[in-house]
């Protein structure tokens, strides 16, 4: 069976050891090359055409977020596994945004790791189980960011006031509108947003800093 080949991006040698040991056991998986920095990475990927291509996002040049960017512009198909420190859904979001089929954090258990690039390597996405729900939550941030785009002057400041928790009664009275005109706002809002209660609306707004929690 071919071997899976892999390069790995790290500018700490030590780490760059720790996973040639933690691989050598593994039949399915093979390192071809190395590099400590993004430039270095862009050139061997051309050169060496690997399966996957495993790298660290804190790096000295051109950082690891551009050397995705850039080896997914030369190779739309390239396979890149962000193995990383940062845990947080930022992190995550911007690298799988910039190209990259997966990420995990350097503290995850070995086995993770070979997981990861196995099922890259086969054309699947993977995201560490713990890194997944905070990035769907970041990504619903960002669809909601763009919905809220979509509301009208009008919509957004009934938008705001039904997650505040005012009655549609009380909005009307407010913006100086008929009952059954707010109740269609609302309706509105809730279909854009697909939201079926008020409290799914305030969640929404205090998700996007528009409500304090």
């Amino acid at each position: 069976m071919k071997k899976i080949s892999v390069i790995l991006i790290d500018d700490h040698a030590v780490v760059r050891a720790g996973f040639r040991m933690l691989l050598a056991s593994e039949n399915s998986i093979e390192i071809i090359a190395e590099a400590d920095r993004g430039e270095a990475a862009c050139q061997l990927f051309m050169e060496k055409q690997p399966d996957v291509v495993v790298l660290d996002l804190s790096m000295p040049g051109i950082g690891g977020l551009e050397c995705i960017r850039r080896i997914c512009n030369r190779d739309p198909n390239a396979k890149i596994l962000v193995f990383s420190v940062h845990d947080e859904s930022v992190y995550v979001s911007r690298a799988m945004e910039a190209g990259a089929k997966g990420y995990i954090t350097k503290n995850s258990a070995p086995e993770i790791l070979v997981d990861a690039i196995q099922k890259i390597a086969a054309g699947d996405n993977y995201i560490e189980a713990g890194l997944e729900k905070t990035f769907r939550i970041h990504q619903n941030e960002v669809d909601y960011k763009n919905l809220i785009s979509t509301l009208t002057p009008k919509e957004f400041d009934i938008f705001c006031l039904l997650a505040k928790g005012l009655t549609t009664h009380k909005i009307a009275d407010e913006l100086c509108l008929g009952y059954k005109t707010v109740a269609n706002y609302g309706t509105q809002i809730k279909n854009k947003f697909n939201a079926s209660t008020v409290a799914e609306l305030a969640h929404i707004a205090t998700a996007l800093g528009i409500l304090k929690s």
